[in-house]
């Protein structure tokens, strides 16, 4: 099993994405966002394969490991694996046919994402230690990504036992939202990595994560 409290890593869970780097270093943009209370790190970059990923996973894990934070890596199993990440996570589609949790063994972190009760149930059963579940304010780097609304959030939350973090055009502006939605935390992109002072924003969405997520003290069943 994990060696990470998966409850307050999901806090303020920061998803990387290079498209708002402007000429910066990933790790270095990880570093000050990390450093500003980013709870997790998700390495999410759809556009690099092979060494070019293991080179940047291993980068950003090298930050995530100097700050005690759960390293993970999207998708890409073999990737996680090969870097000895904290864990994966995978969207459904990634799931079908493969039994993931066998593939990454019991201490890794296994994500999914669930955009409907039976899509959380199946997950939860499939052997899931946490949910990613949105969109719920749409999306600023996935122009396709379906929205979620907050009744649906609350359902699925209600529908498990394992913790569900929120995703989707989260900023400081409608993070508020979440509040009573069973969540425990906020999954965040161009809301961290997008802005001008990615540190600056970690650490505000960090306190507000912090008065919002820290209410709820009961698995979301």
């Amino acid at each position: 099993m994990t060696r990470f409290d998966l409850r307050g890593a999901l806090r303020l869970y920061a998803i990387t994405d290079r498209a708002w780097l402007n000429g910066r270093r990933l790790a270095d943009v990880v570093e000050t966002v990390v450093a500003g209370g980013a709870t997790c790190v998700q390495l999410r970059e759809k556009g690099l394969r092979g060494e070019a990923l293991l080179a940047q996973a291993r980068e950003v894990q090298a930050v995530a490991r100097r700050h005690g934070v759960p390293f993970l890596v999207n998708d890409d199993v073999e990737a996680a694996l090969a870097v000895d990440a904290d864990g994966v996570h995978v969207g459904q589609e990634d799931v079908r046919g493969r039994d993931i949790r066998a593939l990454i063994g019991r201490d890794k972190i296994l994500g999914m994402t669930a955009r409907t009760v039976e899509a959380a149930v199946a997950a939860e059963r499939a052997g899931a230690d946490y949910l990613g579940a949105g969109a719920v304010f749409g999306s600023a780097t996935k122009q396709d990504a379906r929205p979620l609304s907050l009744e649906a959030l609350r359902a699925i939350c209600a529908a498990v036992a394992i913790p569900v973090v929120a995703i989707g055009g989260i900023h400081a502006g409608n993070l508020p939202r979440l509040r009573g939605s069973g969540a425990v935390g906020a999954a965040v992109v161009s809301g961290l990595f997008g802005q001008a002072d990615p540190g600056q924003a970690a650490k505000g969405l960090r306190a507000l994560a912090d008065q919002i997520f820290g209410e709820e003290k009961r698995p979301c069943r």
